[in-house]
């Protein structure tokens, strides 16, 4: 894992709340985004923990380098604020999730285990906030790219609809009357027909090729 924050001392805080965990190891940090893509190129860590604001480069630029770069190694955000407005250009970017600063140490290792795992972590309310911030960047009439949407089968679209409402997968099975395994078999089909590799640039693709309507509600379009 490589750890990225201008500040020595929060770098020393997560190193410490991290390495409580013996499953984890850090490979490097980095102070500024340039010297993590620096860093990247030559650790390869399996994680990023990417700071948003910061001097030489900051985290969405150097999350988009290393995502072109090395779309298999997750990058986890983190600011200070759970809504903070640089988010939605991260994961557009390519980062596979979003947590806060202050979050407990047990969330902050689970959240790393998870995206190290292919998983993504946003929570409800940071996935509303997505969900509206990208919905605002589309065109009001933009044309669902159908070639794309004629790729994914109806459940699968069902699933993704119910993601774009920011509903965990206990909550799409519950609404399928499915079980966890089956949506989660659901959504693997999908990252793989999208080319994508979480559930976060499932929503991405999904809300700006026009897979979703979030601006009169999050569902399907015809």
């Amino acid at each position: 894992m490589l750890l990225v924050d201008d500040e020595a001392e929060t770098r020393a805080i997560l190193r410490d709340y991290l390495l409580s965990d013996a499953r984890l190891e850090i490979v490097g940090e980095a102070a500024d985004g340039q010297v993590a893509l620096q860093q990247t190129i030559a650790l390869r860590p399996d994680v990023i923990l990417m700071d948003m604001q910061m001097p030489v480069m900051d985290g969405v630029s150097s999350t988009r380098e290393i995502h072109r770069a090395f779309p298999d190694i997750a990058v986890l955000g983190l600011s200070t604020f759970s809504t903070d407005r640089y988010v939605i250009d991260l994961l557009r970017a390519g980062a596979s999730g979003y947590l806060v600063k202050d979050a407990p140490p047990d969330e902050l290792i689970d959240a790393v285990r998870r995206v190290a795992a292919g998983d993504s972590v946003l929570s409800p309310e940071v996935t509303r906030h997505v969900v509206r911030g990208l919905g605002a960047s589309v065109p009001a009439e933009i044309t669902p790219d159908s070639e794309l949407a004629g790729v994914l089968s109806e459940k699968e679209l069902e699933a993704v609809r119910l993601l774009a409402e920011g509903m965990s997968n206990r909550e799409i099975a519950e609404a399928l009357c499915i079980t966890e395994s089956a949506v989660k078999g659901r959504l693997v089909k999908v990252m793989e027909k999208l080319g994508v590799r979480d559930r976060v640039q499932i929503l991405v693709t999904a809300i700006s090729r026009g897979l979703v309507d979030v601006k009169r509600g999050p569902r399907l379009m015809s």
